[in-house]
């Protein structure tokens, strides 16, 4: 049972970094109906960041995080404005294809700043754990999980009650609609890359707190792939409970595969979350909680 408990708290740990990477997916998906295939590159340049200003430069770590998800912000934003606002009118998938080449060209620029080496991004937690009646927890699973919370709770909040939150809201309901009734979806679209590139920094910084950062770590990301993919595309909601999902299947599974299941493979648990995903499309091909769409011809 302590083993259970202990995998347990880790796939909750490791699902809610997924969930951030997800929830900036959903929100760039829900508001421009591309999926933003350059989440990798800012997870890495957000994380990049801090390790430069928590570690170089000094900076206290939770300063450094708040410069770096804004700076990251402001990227998002950038490549909104430079890339892909021109762009508007245009078949999704060609959208699609420019945000990949955004994506590499960003990596190739922030691989120059991590260089061979493993960068460490300077968080307080380290290994440093708690021991909840015999099940060893590390600080920074709890620390991802609340921080998590947070985040995603403000998020609804925001949504559901500030001014621009129903803008995006309505934006993401119906398009024309929302520039008939005044809303400069423009800015709708900025907005959403801003908050994806916010959200992408912090889950990069989380994921350096456990091996740090190299050129190889952007893979991470395609993670949530699988998470968007079973919660919906278009559904925040759906992404957390993804994110959460296969955070916890992908830690399951690593601890008892070997001992239940050897003939899957040593690495079985790396391809779980896309095994789960495709299970999930072959029952509900708009994932658990993605409104189906319906055309008439």
């Amino acid at each position: 049972m302590t083993e259970f408990l202990q995998s347990l708290t880790r796939g909750l740990g490791t699902g809610s970094l997924y969930a951030l990477l997800a929830v900036g997916f959903v929100i760039i998906y829900k508001s421009t109906l591309v999926i933003s295939f350059a989440q990798p590159a800012l997870m890495v340049a957000g994380a990049v960041t801090v390790t430069y200003l928590a570690v170089d430069f000094g900076l206290n770590f939770f300063l450094a995080v708040a410069i770096a998800v804004a700076a990251t912000a402001a990227l998002g934003l950038l490549v909104e404005r430079a890339a892909l606002r021109p762009m508007v009118g245009k078949p999704v998938f060609v959208i699609a294809i420019i945000t990949l080449g955004v994506d590499i060209f960003i990596r190739v620029i922030v691989n120059r700043f991590i260089g061979l080496n493993v960068r460490q991004v300077g968080d307080p937690w380290g290994l440093n754990v708690i021991d909840a009646g015999g099940v060893v927890i590390q600080q920074r699973y709890i620390a991802m999980v609340v921080t998590t919370a947070v985040v995603v709770t403000a998020l609804f909040a925001f949504f559901k009650y500030s001014r621009i939150g129903l803008a995006m809201r309505a934006t993401a309901f119906d398009q024309e609609t929302a520039l008939a009734q005044g809303i400069s979806v423009g800015t709708v679209f900025a907005l959403s890359w801003a908050i994806a590139g916010g959200l992408a920094a912090l889950a990069g910084t989380f994921l350096g707190t456990s091996a740090g950062i190299d050129q190889q770590t952007w893979l991470v990301a395609l993670k949530a792939l699988p998470a968007i993919i079973l919660g919906g595309l278009d559904s925040i909601g759906g992404a957390v409970i993804g994110g959460l999902a296969v955070g916890v299947l992908e830690s399951l599974v690593g601890t008892y595969q070997g001992q239940y299941a050897p003939w899957l493979g040593q690495n079985f648990a790396v391809v779980s979350p896309y095994v789960l995903m495709l299970l999930v499309l072959l029952v509900r091909p708009y994932g658990l909680f993605g409104t189906p769409e319906v055309e008439r011809v």
